[in-house]
């Protein structure tokens, strides 16, 4: 048992160094956001059928459900379309430390969701975390744009995941994630047809794009997501939290060595980004401990 889940706790720090190449392949796929999201949700919609038919999963959903998935699948293609955007913006470092900022948020808006008081330490904690964000504002200041994206890429994120845990407690996650990949799809698509983006030139892609695309969709959306599921239930909620603060950290790391060149950012950035990630640590941390002691 001790062995099992070792070999899952090594498990969450793939899916989480995936999920930090991701920001890497955003920057690499030369596409427009728009274009990259609706390839990447197209994608791994296709890559999801095998796996739910493989695990004899049904894809019968009561309307009522059904109607939240379409609304959180079009959460979840503005928070991806924002997401790349940002990167294409700004960089993958940058986009990556705002996005660390995703465990405050949840944290914020958890309370409003669940109708719960806020903490005080989680008051705390978030104003280390904003005054760590104005400095990288203030040094970084010719990415602002991309930081606007980045930020509202993140809070939309919080708000479908949200979302998503209430409809996960009665319903198959790997069917409700296809359901919302393809409502992705279908809104970006109409999106598409009244700005007349559908042409020749928009599956006109470079084989290098195609490729990149493709592991997206694969390996960094379908793969790891049906991973994180099997994960999260064997690991605890908090060792899967503070794991997952690692992913701006291993994205940063990684374009630092694998892009370079404007990805290597002021001693200030780096410095209020460390801050950040350890303060969302912190609060896990913290968190556990007074949860143990009631």
């Amino acid at each position: 048992m001790q062995r099992d889940n070792i070999k899952t706790y090594l498990n969450l720090h793939l899916i989480v160094f995936i999920w930090g190449f991701t920001a890497i392949l955003g920057a690499l796929i030369t596409i427009q956001a728009d274009a990259l999201v609706w390839f990447r949700l197209l994608f791994a919609s296709v890559f999801l059928v095998p796996f739910i038919l493989v695990k004899k999963k049904s894809f019968r959903l009561p309307i009522r459900e059904f109607f939240k998935l379409i609304f959180v699948g079009l959460l979840i293609a503005l928070h991806w379309i924002f997401f790349f955007k940002a990167i294409h913006l700004s960089n993958v470092s940058i986009t990556l430390a705002v996005f660390s900022l995703g465990a405050f948020f949840s944290f914020i808006l958890e309370p409003i969701f669940y109708r719960r008081k806020l903490l005080w330490y989680e008051v705390l904690f978030g104003l280390i975390i904003i005054a760590s964000l104005i400095l990288i504002l203030k040094v970084e200041i010719n990415y602002f744009s991309g930081i606007l994206y980045a930020l509202a890429s993140i809070t939309i994120g919080v708000l479908f995941t949200l979302m998503n845990g209430k409809l996960i407690e009665s319903h198959e996650p790997s069917v409700i994630t296809f359901y919302e990949f393809v409502a992705g799809v279908f809104f970006i698509s109409i999106y598409f047809l009244f700005t007349n983006k559908f042409n020749a030139d928009f599956f006109i892609l470079t084989s290098s794009d195609w490729i990149y695309l493709l592991i997206l969709s694969s390996v960094c959306t379908a793969y790891a997501f049906t991973a994180s599921v099997r994960v999260m239930r064997i690991l605890s909620p908090y060792t899967v939290m503070l794991t997952t603060s690692l992913e701006p950290v291993y994205g940063i790391v990684l374009a630092y060595f694998i892009i370079g060149g404007n990805e290597k950012m002021s001693i200030e950035f780096y410095i209020g980004a460390v801050v950040i990630v350890i303060t969302v640590i912190c609060n896990g941390i913290v968190k556990q401990y007074l949860s143990s002691k009631k």
